[in-house]
């Protein structure tokens, strides 16, 4: 695309056509002065600068010393680190939720947490008529999720306090937790026991139990849960699906380069 065709576009997409020809540029060199970057990018020096400083206020890119000087920080690389980790756990999740599903029928999902929210990320339907509405690149609560419990029972504190700031917790059904200083317990309980629940939490007659999953370092990156519609649930069988879940997690969580799973 020209310069001449980004400048007729939006000024919203205009901006963000220009914040990824300077990315771009500064990928392909080590470090660059702000003259020749805008000599490549074909922007003026004071448009060029004012994008930069957005992006050294945001940790994108770092300025060294005094120097006039630009490059990229990590920060790029560990967003798309992120993105490859969670085709790498699809990849891996995807054989062991077919086979609870073949075992069970009911819904399964792959969870991970965008922001205040969770995301699924992966999902393999009920057999049955009676299921849950769900698709992938939907976001629901943290509260009021069990996946959303487990991706924070094993957050580092600033995380969770990080996290916990941004909740809002609206009440979805007369079962869901709304304050912080009831949600906290429920975190501690599921890092105790190593599964969390949502009983009518988000949706009445609707249940799901997580567990979660994790990457090489030990950090828990998505949560995987089952759901059913409460007529389908026995109190009795519950045991038989959280150690369903946990074989499945141990199996994704080594394939990550775990090997340390702790249920």
């Amino acid at each position: 695309m020209s310069m001449d065709d980004i400048d007729k576009q939006p000024d919203s997409v205009s901006s963000v056509l220009k914040v990824f020809g300077i990315l771009r540029a500064l990928g392909e060199e080590q470090e660059i002065g702000i003259s020749e970057l805008a000599q490549q990018v074909m922007m003026s020096k004071s448009t060029v600068y004012r994008f930069l400083q957005t992006m050294k206020t945001l940790g994108y890119v770092t300025q060294e010393g005094d120097s006039d000087k630009y490059s990229l920080t990590m920060k790029l690389f560990e967003l798309g680190s992120k993105s490859l980790q969670n085709v790498d756990v699809i990849r891996y999740a995807n054989i062991q939720m077919r086979e609870i599903s073949r075992q069970t029928k009911e819904a399964i999902h792959l969870g991970a947490l965008d922001d205040d929210c969770i995301i699924y990320i992966h999902k393999i339907d009920s057999m049955y008529n009676l299921r849950m509405y769900s698709r992938i690149g939907r976001r629901n609560p943290i509260h009021t999720t069990a996946i959303g419990k487990v991706l924070l029972a094993w957050s580092e504190p600033q995380e969770l306090q990080d996290v916990l700031s941004k909740i809002t917790f609206t009440r979805s059904t007369d079962k869901t937790i709304t304050s912080v200083e009831d949600f906290i317990p429920v975190l501690e309980k599921a890092k105790e026991q190593g599964y969390a629940e949502d009983i009518e939490e988000q949706e009445e007659g609707l249940r799901c139990i997580a567990v979660p999953v994790f990457d090489r370092f030990g950090v828990v990156i998505v949560g995987l849960s089952i759901s059913f519609p409460t007529i389908r649930f026995s109190e009795e069988n519950k045991a038989n699906i959280v150690n369903m879940l946990h074989e499945a997690a141990r199996n994704i969580s080594s394939q990550m380069g775990y090997h340390d799973y702790p249920f």
